[in-house]
Parts: C-alpha cells; sequence; structure tokens
C-alpha cells in the first residue's frame, strides 16, 4: 500500500528584543552559564513577571503578516509542567486567547506552483533554559544554563497542510525569509533563535482521515528536519504494513544516529493544567493600535518580487531569487543606488555571491566579504572596458577569497584589458604560425576552427586581451592569409 505523509510545524521564534519577555535582564546569546540571570528567571517567591512591549508588538507584527484574526482581548495562561530546565515549574504562554488564530501562508515551491498553507494559532511565551550533559570525570551530569530562560519565544502553529519533503521544505524556508523581512528575529538555528519542531502522520494515499500524529523535536537545522521526515515517513510505513498501530507520542531526533528515538506519549492540554496567568492582566488591543501596527509593516516579499520585475526590468525567476531572503534584496538595491546595473548584479549575485552561501543555513549574504561598493565597482570597470567579462570572474573569485576592492586586484595583478592593436597582431600571428591544421580546416570552411585559434589568443594574453579586438585581427589575418 502507498502512504502519503501529513505534515504541520511548531515554529518556534526567539524574538529580536533587548530584554527578555517578562523581566529586563539582557536576552543575548553566549554569555557564561548563568550570566543573564536575575530573580524572574529564577522563579523565586515573591518576583512578578512585567510584559515586554517590544515583544508583544513583533509578535502582533508576525499575526498580521500572516493575516491572522487577532482578538480584542488577549490573555496569559500558566502551562504547569516539572523539568529542569524550568524553574518556576510552569511556563507563561497562551492557550485560550492567543495573539492571532486562522491565519494562512503562500509557499511558492520550486516548479513555481504556490500553495497556501493555514496557521492555526500565534502564541507568545516564554522560553526554557537549555540542558547540557556532559562528563566531568568518571561521571555523567547534566548542567543547568538558564540564560535562555525567560527569552521572549514566538510559537508559530501550523495546520497540517503539507503532503511532502518539498513542501515542508519550502515552508520551512519562506518562514524563514518572512521573519527576517518583519526584522523579528535573526532565525540562527544554530544558537536556537529559530527552531522547527515537526509533527509527522501518515495515511494511504486517497483516504481523508488523518492518521496518528507523532511530534518530533530536537531539530537543530532544516536538513536534520528534512532526515527526520524522510526516517519517519519509512518507520511509520513499515509499523503499518506489518499491521500495527502508530502511538500518538513526542519523539527525539538523533542527529549523529541519523533516527528517532521515543521521548514521552503525547500530552494534551490537560495534561498541563493550563488556566490564566494571574500575574498579567488581559491585554485590549485596540483597532487603531493594530492598523498603526499594520501600516508599519515593511515591503514584505511577493510585493517586493513584483516591484524588482516592474522597476528594475528583471526576469520573474531573477526576481524572485533576489527577494527570497531580505539581506540579498537590500543588497541588491544597494548597488543600484550607487551605479545602475540591475541585470549585472542579479548575474553576478546569482552565480557567484550566492553560490557561497549555498548550504550553509544560518549564513547571510552580510557575511560574504563583498559590500555592495565592490560588487558595483567590479560592474562598472567591465562596462568602461577596463576588464572584459572572463578578467571579471577571476576578480570576483578573489575578492571572496581577499576581501579586496576590486581596482587593487586588478592593479596588483596587471589585469587590465589589452587593447593595443599591435600588441594583439602579434599574439594573433604567433597562434596562426603554431597552429596550422586549425587554419587550414577554416580556412576550408571548417568555422568552428575559429573558436579553438581565438581561444589561443586569449590563453597567451591570460584573458586580458579583448575579445571583440581578437576576433577582428584573426578574422582580418586569416581571410587575407596573412601569417
Amino acid at each position: 500500500m502507498k502512504y502519503e505523509p501529513i505534515i504541520g510545524f511548531e515554529t518556534h521564534v526567539e524574538l529580536a528584543t533587548r530584554s527578555k519577555v517578562f523581566t529586563g535582564t539582557r536576552a543575548e546569546f553566549g554569555g557564561e552559564p548563568n550570566e543573564y540571570v536575575n530573580p524572574v528567571c529564577l522563579g523565586l517567591p515573591g518576583t512578578l513577571p512585567v510584559l515586554n512591549r517590544a515583544a508583544f508588538e513583533m509578535a502582533l507584527k508576525v499575526a498580521l503578516a500572516l493575516d491572522c484574526e487577532i482578538p480584542e482581548v488577549t490573555i496569559f495562561d500558566r502551562k504547569n509542567y516539572y523539568y529542569p530546565d524550568l524553574p518556576k515549574n510552569y511556563q507563561i504562554s497562551q492557550e485560550y486567547q492567543p495573539l492571532g488564530r486562522n491565519g494562512r501562508f503562500t509557499i511558492v515551491l520550486k516548479d513555481g506552483t504556490e500553495k497556501t498553507v493555514g496557521i492555526h494559532n500565534i502564541h507568545l511565551e516564554e522560553d526554557a533554559g537549555k540542558l547540557i550533559h556532559q562528563a566531568i570525570g568518571s561521571r555523567y551530569y547534566s548542567l543547568v544554563d538558564l540564560n535562555r530562560a525567560g527569552m521572549s519565544l514566538l510559537e508559530i502553529v501550523s495546520q497540517p497542510d503539507l503532503r511532502s519533503r518539498e513542501e515542508a521544505e519550502a515552508f520551512m524556508e519562506t518562514m524563514r525569509g518572512l521573519l527576517r523581512y518583519l526584522e523579528v528575529s535573526d532565525c540562527k538555528m544554530q544558537e536556537g533563535s529559530l527552531r522547527f519542531e515537526l509533527n509527522v502522520s501518515i495515511r494511504p494515499e486517497g483516504a481523508n482521515e488523518l492518521g496518528t500524529k507523532v511530534e518530533i523535536k530536537n531539530i537543530g537545522s532544516m536538513r536534520s528536519v528534512l532526515r527526520a521526515l524522510d526516517y519517519e515517513f519509512q518507520r511509520q510505513s513499515e509499523i503499518l504494513e506489518d499491521g500495527g498501530h502508530v502511538i500518538q507520542e513526542t519523539r527525539l531526533w538523533d542527529d549523529e544516529r541519523g533516527e528517532t528515538r521515543p521521548m514521552r506519549v503525547k500530552e494534551g492540554a490537560k495534561d498541563y493544567r493550563y488556566f490564566p496567568e494571574p500575574d498579567i492582566p488581559p491585554i485590549h488591543i485596540s483597532r487603531d493600535y493594530l492598523e498603526a501596527l499594520r501600516a508599519a509593516l515593511p515591503e514584505l516579499r511577493e510585493a517586493k518580487r513584483k516591484r524588482f520585475v516592474e522597476q528594475y526590468q528583471l526576469p520573474e525567476y531573477d526576481a524572485g531569487v533576489l527577494t527570497a531572503e531580505k539581506t540579498v534584496a537590500d543588497y541588491f538595491e544597494a548597488c543600484c543606488r550607487l551605479y545602475e546595473a540591475p541585470k549585472a548584479y542579479s548575474n553576478w549575485i546569482m552565480t557567484y555571491i550566492l553560490r557561497e552561501l549555498k548550504g550553509e543555513e544560518d549564513k547571510d549574504i552580510r557575511d560574504i566579504p563583498i559590500p555592495p561598493e565592490h560588487l558595483a565597482q567590479l560592474v562598472q570597470m567591465v562596462d568602461q572596458g577596463i576588464i572584459n567579462q572572463n578578467i571579471a570572474k577571476r576578480v570576483i573569485n578573489d575578492m571572496i577569497q581577499t576581501g579586496h576592492p576590486p581596482r587593487r586586484i586588478v592593479q596588483e595583478k596587471a589585469l587590465e584589458v589589452v587593447d593595443d592593436t599591435a600588441a594583439i597582431e602579434k599574439i594573433v600571428e604567433e597562434v596562426i604560425a603554431e597552429h596550422p591544421d586549425p587554419v587550414a580546416r577554416f580556412r576550408a570552411g571548417r568555422e568552428q576552427a575559429l573558436h579553438f585559434l581565438l581561444g589561443q589568443v586569449m590563453r597567451k594574453s591570460r584573458g586580458k586581451a579583448s575579445p571583440d579586438a581578437v576576433r577582428e585581427i584573426m578574422l582580418r589575418k586569416l581571410q587575407s592569409g596573412g601569417e
């Protein structure tokens, strides 16, 4: 029997606030263990939470961008459970009246087709701490670092609308892109500021009923999410093929072994004994306040893509690639403001610069040592005839390796285009003399021999000769019979 996967995501986003969600303690990655804590983070008696306004507004911006229904009143709840990295033994979260419900999110697949994914809810909560398991001497210990405890954490729960590995990958990439466009998080998965928890079930192809959902945690990268999806689909398929039943549970992903392992039987809301948070009053969201936030939303990807096509006359494909990440789109426009050559920038960015980011999930274009000023200078040098396209390819590779501006590289390596007719004629004559067979083939009417001869001239000139001048002189020499 053939099965299809039913996939949903719980996207956890640490918001880019300077302080934590319910206290003024620094919200920062790194630091010495337990450096960024205070009595509120530690859950000491008598401490009271105070909601971070910046975190609340960032969360609302995401809800607006995802077209969620936003209530006039939202409340916080206590989610009760016991774990070493949760010092209060409860987490302030939202269950009954979250910030947003019934949103929608459009993803674009590699073939250009679009799919709308439902958003079940968006809620704001505090993050837990972090457990570090390590050996000290001959014993193993679990150490608790509460620097992350109390960080502003936004959870986006999707509907189980995804049906393939490709759709899951598109969801993650597009969601990360949206969050970075909104500038609510740096979305660095290696630092834990973006985490995807995977919900997977399977059912026979053509069936209408959903299967039994399994939640997978402890996934540290998008590549690992896709590996976990593949493994879990195979595991559940084998269980059903053998006549068994999939258990609703939470499983952990073991990246080293490439498998999921049981963690606990899946809890429901009643297991967490939710009740309204008594120390934070209900929050009223006025329509005027909401509309002001909506008006302040930045230009998002789809609107920017359409503008790039209209304003810069770019092909649809180029505009789609350049606007997938806000940092790339900003980089492109910064180049255009310095020297207007949009299609040239698009080609260089897509072919050379984005190549350096391939496979690096947490790296962005700002990590490439070519500022917009340097790329603009390179394109201008090509347009001015100082270097040709072949030399420019060598120069940009040096720019990536060294971070040096193109003018410096060209000067240090003497890469300026050779347009001295006498010098080019000399090289052409040498090539004609050294390769009599291709010369004879060309004169016999086999024009493909010309490409070989031109290539030899460019090789001898180390790519510096003007291609147009080389072609003109070569044809003149060959057609006149001169050697």
